[in-house]
């Protein structure tokens, strides 16, 4: 209290000796004519030596060195704040009482440093006032420190120099980490337990300060957020403050921050620089930590990037933070527009490949690691097999999105398809689904194309009413046709024989079908290893006995491959039945009794059988 009041005396007696200077001043040079012109940029300024020279180093040193030539003209043209400021210096010299404010101090500190009005020509001389005020009203205040700061603007580099912003950027983020504090303080709270906790849910009063400075410019809001960073402002709160500015800084592409809506370009080429130095500015200054940002707000930022041509280092940054909690996604988010290639295709697929790779490339890691510490533990930043099956559900989606275009060229397409690992998706409907669309809007794909398309899908993992349609759909290629047909005899033949109480009767399929890849979905990689070494070893002895029995289907097989060259498809699949009869893969053992070794060279037979079909097939 004692330290506001001396504040305020020491103002009452500067302003009491300003006007009797300025009545003493008025009185001498009342009807004395000017003697010296001063001239600055925006205005001249015709006035007297004497006020001038006793308080201005600078203006006395010009005028002590053309003593001889009686100078009557001065140049300052480049004074800092130009007319304006030198008219403040000017009414200092001649006594004249005005007003320091946040609007003015940096001009006034500015332009007494460029005049030498320092202590050393007079005493109580501008400078020292200016720097007085500056340290001992504006610092206490983050509004007027964020004034001051906009002053700076058309003052850099000088008040760079004299260290007006350096202060005002400190005591900005001071007082915003005093203000989180005392907010966190005050949302402390006893739970029933009477441990003490902070409630959450309570409104966050400590970040009132983030409009204010949305008005900075962006060099200066970059050096402010900086500072805040480096004393400890939650990353919450940098998140808060820098999507405000974003969306403050750019209007023009709001649609771009909405994406229900489609984006529309609609920007002005002068202001284009500026809008690529903000988005560039502030991919740079977001927190590391995932929670602090909404991945809608960064998908909104990788449109912009990607639509004003941003530096490479900036949209990979995005990417990555993009892709580190891709399962969070949604399908709108994925859909950016390809803006720079009018003849390329409708959305930018490019840029969520690099997505889909950097999710996962997440998981490299841990596969480069021996088998004894591979299922240890899981990484820290390592999906997990939720978050994968999630991804491959919006990958699918996405595929079935961008198909009917006419320009996506199929290598794009089994890229995309092909990023996520196989145990990602645990069914294969969706991915067939999209193969179908894509199928059906690109008609001229000739049969060696559509079989590379096909190999993405494992026909086995199509759920009942997906396998049904790929079985009547004549836009696959015959060879899909025919596994899909099989594993649908398969599935029945399981299906028929889980009615049977008896082993024998038991799907002699059930170990191949999780070898091949198929896990549940409530089962990692992780919780599936034990039994995948099992099958491993099973089936490294199913080949062994496969070899044995090889020579013995090589006729058959070429006589199944000479009638797939000559029939049409309605001749082959009925051959094709009649070599199946043959081979008595699906026929049930009719001597329940017999011996055991019997029974399992039967099942033996059946699994070998069933699997070189399959390998030809």
């Amino acid at each position: 209290m004692d330290k506001h009041q001396n504040q305020h005396q020491q103002q009452l007696s500067l302003a009491k000796c300003s006007r009797q200077q300025q009545r003493y001043s008025e009185w001498i040079f009342r009807d004395v004519p000017s003697d010296i012109t001063i001239e600055v940029n925006g205005g001249a300024f015709a006035l007297h030596k004497f006020p001038l020279v006793s308080r201005s180093g600078r203006i006395r040193k010009l005028v002590a060195e053309n003593r001889d030539s009686d100078i009557s003209k001065v140049e300052l043209l480049s004074l800092p704040g130009g007319a304006e400021s030198f008219e403040l210096a000017a009414k200092f010299c001649y006594g004249i009482n005005f007003e320091i404010t946040p609007a003015n101090v940096a001009q006034l500190i500015c332009v007494s440093d460029y005049l030498e009005m320092v202590e050393g020509f007079s005493n109580n001389n501008l400078g020292s006032r200016a720097e007085e005020y500056l340290e001992s009203i504006v610092c206490k205040n983050l509004e007027m420190c964020v004034e001051v700061l906009q002053q700076c603007e058309s003052l850099l580099p000088l008040a760079d120099e004299l260290k007006i912003v350096c202060r005002c950027i400190d005591a900005i983020a001071s007082k915003t980490c005093v203000e989180q504090i005392a907010s966190s303080f005050s949302r402390l709270e006893y739970s029933s337990s009477g441990r003490l906790h902070m409630n959450r849910q309570a409104k966050c009063e400590g970040d009132w300060w983030i409009d204010d400075l949305s008005v900075l410019r962006i060099d200066l809001y970059q050096r402010v957020i900086a500072a805040m960073k480096c004393r400890g402002v939650r990353p919450e709160s940098i998140g808060a403050s820098l999507m405000n500015y974003a969306q403050k800084e750019l209007t023009k592409k709001s649609s771009f921050w909405n994406s229900n809506n489609p984006p529309k370009v609609d920007l002005v080429t002068g202001s284009t620089g500026h809008e690529r130095l903000v988005v560039e500015t502030i991919v740079s200054l977001l927190p590391a930590e995932k929670p602090a940002i909404p991945i809608t707000f960064l998908f909104g930022l990788l449109r912009s990037a990607v639509m004003l041509d941003c530096t490479v280092a900036s949209r990979l940054d995005l990417e990555r933070r993009i892709g580190s909690q891709l399962d969070i996604a949604t399908l709108d988010d994925l859909l950016i527009p390809s803006f720079h290639h009018a003849s390329d295709t409708l959305f930018d697929v490019d840029t969520v490949h690099r997505i889909l790779v950097s999710f996962s490339q997440q998981d490299d890691s841990e596969d480069e690691m021996d088998d004894g510490s591979l299922f240890e533990s899981d990484g820290p930043d390592s999906p997990s097999q939720t978050a994968f099956v999630k991804v491959s559900k919006l990958v699918d989606n996405y595929l079935s999105e961008i198909a009917p275009d006419a320009n996506l060229k199929l290598n794009k397409f089994i890229a995309i398809a092909e990023t996520l690992p196989a145990h990602a998706r645990t069914v294969h409907d969706g991915l067939y689904r999209a193969i179908d669309v894509y199928l059906k809007a690109h008609q001229g794909l000739s049969d060696q194309d559509k079989k590379k398309l096909c190999k993405l899908v494992d026909f086995q993992k199509l759920s009942q009413e997906a396998g049904a349609h790929a079985a009547q759909n004549e836009r696959l290629p015959l060879q899909s046709m025919v596994q899909v047909l099989y594993f649908e005899q398969l599935r029945l033949r399981n299906a028929l024989s889980c009615s049977y109480p008896e082993d024998d009767h038991k799907p002699v399929h059930n170990s191949w079908r999780i070898s091949s890849g198929a896990l549940s979905a409530a089962m990692s990689p992780r919780d599936n290893y034990a039994s995948l070494r099992r099958e491993n070893r099973e089936l490294k002895l199913e080949l062994a006995r496969l070899r044995m029995r090889l020579n013995d289907l090589e006729k058959d097989h070429v006589c199944m491959k000479r009638h797939m060259e000559k029939s049409n498809s309605y001749n082959f699949m009925s051959s094709f039945s009649k070599k199946i009869s043959k081979l008595n893969i699906f026929a049930h053992s009719s001597s329940r009794g017999s011996s055991s070794p019997s029974k399992n060279s039967q099942r033996t037979n059946s699994k070998v059988t069933e699997r070189t079909v399959t390998s030809i097939l």
